[in-house]
């Protein structure tokens, strides 16, 4: 009977980020949380969602709204979010010195992203090295800038929040000491700042497993697994395309009346964020038509899978591109890098990207029932989804039925669209006698 009722890998993650999201909603909403009144219980919930789904996507100013424990609570979801649960679970295992056991292993095998469970307690203790030499490095380096700007606490306390917010993929900020909902406008000519943002984004976005290989062999790219070499090619295509794409669209618009090497770093900048951090730079109502729709395009491919990022992810967009490709060939196997992508993994692929998809067209329609312009839907149900942050402005106006649809929005986007429809269908035996097949016309 126990055995029955023992809950799958994909239920046991999807429950455990449900209980983090509702217990840092009663957090959020107790009145040692905020600088005035309490907020609502759903405005509570909707910014635990956010954090915990490593979003960003705000219905206050962070520094105006919450004190510093509510920023704590902030920052520690995002941190949880970041890395998932059962790592930080595992943390605490280690710790006290408590074994891990087969289940246990199967669950951290999912939430890390790893292929198989051999092996994956290592990688955990790995990872959680590794995020803290990223993190503290990127406090430091982000705290040259702040301290002295804004004292040695209040500094150094900035640059903790923010380098946990940029590698976690959060995008969540308290640079409303300076101006209250600018995100990083206010320092879009300072290098230090964007620089170390961009490569705290950049590296948490490469996924836990990839960070392994690269650990293991180095420089050495022939060695490298098949994922590794299709994020790590993915990744340095849509940095380079997305910033001479914003560069040559904005340069004239959103970057006009800067210097020339400012628009190349906010280019870059803004080519980085939307995969999937949810900073800025730049106003995003000011980006032309041309980069509106590259920032939704950028936000719905995202980062790497079992990374701090979401979207739909960089190697399952390049295995439907390739598989697209091969049937254009007419070839009958998908190969790259000497490789062969095997079937199930392009099914996976497929059915990915058709549920996220979907979640985005009933979002949207959502949204547009309730009075908002189809760009601005478009643009913040990718941006929820993608779990981004990055928004146009509609996101404190959004109606209770908004708030509760963008919220599921950012729950599936940070679980994975598969992993959502897996954890509600539960285990299933496959057939041992299969039906006869049929061929079905397509296109």
């Amino acid at each position: 009977m126990r055995h029955s009722l023992r809950l799958n890998a994909f239920q046991v993650l999807a429950t455990g980020l449900a209980l983090v999201i509702l217990t840092g909603g009663v957090l959020l909403s107790l009145p040692i949380a905020s600088k005035g009144e309490p907020i609502p219980f759903l405005n509570a919930v909707f910014t635990s969602g956010s954090a915990s789904c490593v979003t960003g996507l705000v219905l206050y100013d962070t520094y105006s709204q919450f004190t510093v424990f509510g920023q704590v609570v902030i920052m520690l979801l995002i941190q949880i979010g970041g890395l998932g649960f059962m790592m930080v679970a595992s943390l605490v295992s280690i710790l006290i010195g408590r074994r891990i056991g087969l289940y246990e292993r199967s669950l951290l095998m999912q939430s890390v992203g790893a292929l198989k469970i051999g092996g994956v307690v290592r990688l955990t203790k790995h990872t959680l090295v590794a995020t803290a030499i990223f993190e503290g490095a990127g406090t430091l380096l982000l705290a040259t800038w702040f301290c002295p700007k804004f004292g040695f606490g209040q500094g150094l306390w900035m640059a903790l929040f923010h380098a946990v917010s940029a590698f976690c993929n959060a995008g969540f900020d308290i640079m409303g000491i300076v101006k209250p909902g600018t995100s990083f406008m206010t320092a879009a000519d300072v290098p230090v700042v964007n620089l170390t943002i961009m490569m705290l984004i950049i590296v948490g976005g490469l996924g836990f497993f990839l960070w392994d290989d690269l650990f293991r062999h180095r420089l050495h790219f022939r060695e490298y697994r098949l994922h590794t070499k299709l994020v790590l090619t993915g990744t340095a295509i849509l940095l380079v395309g997305g910033t001479l794409g914003f560069y040559f669209l904005e340069r004239g618009h959103a970057f006009a009346g800067v210097s020339q090497g400012q628009k190349w770093l906010m280019a870059a900048f803004q080519s980085v964020t939307p995969r999937t951090a949810g900073f800025n730079t730049v106003d995003l109502k000011a980006l032309s038509p041309g980069g509106t729709f590259l920032t939704i395009l950028l936000m719905f491919v995202g980062a790497g899978s079992g990374s701090t990022g979401g979207g739909i992810k960089v190697n399952t967009i390049a295995v439907v591109v390739l598989c697209i490709l091969a049937y254009a060939k007419r070839k009958d196997s998908i190969s790259v890098f000497h490789r062969r992508v095997d079937d199930e993994t392009t099914r996976e692929a497929f059915s990915a990207v058709g549920l996220y998809l979907a979640g985005c067209l009933v979002g949207c329609m959502i949204l547009c029932a309730q009075g908002f312009l189809m760009e601005d839907s478009i643009f913040e149900v990718f941006s929820a989804m993608g779990t981004v942050g990055l928004t146009r402005g509609i996101t404190p106006h959004l109606p209770v039925l908004s708030k509760l649809t963008i919220i599921l929005l950012m729950y599936f986007g940070r679980l994975g669209s598969l992993s959502v429809a897996m954890a509600v269908t539960g285990s299933r035996q496959n057939p041992r006698v299969h039906n006869v097949s049929e061929k079905v016309l397509i296109g």
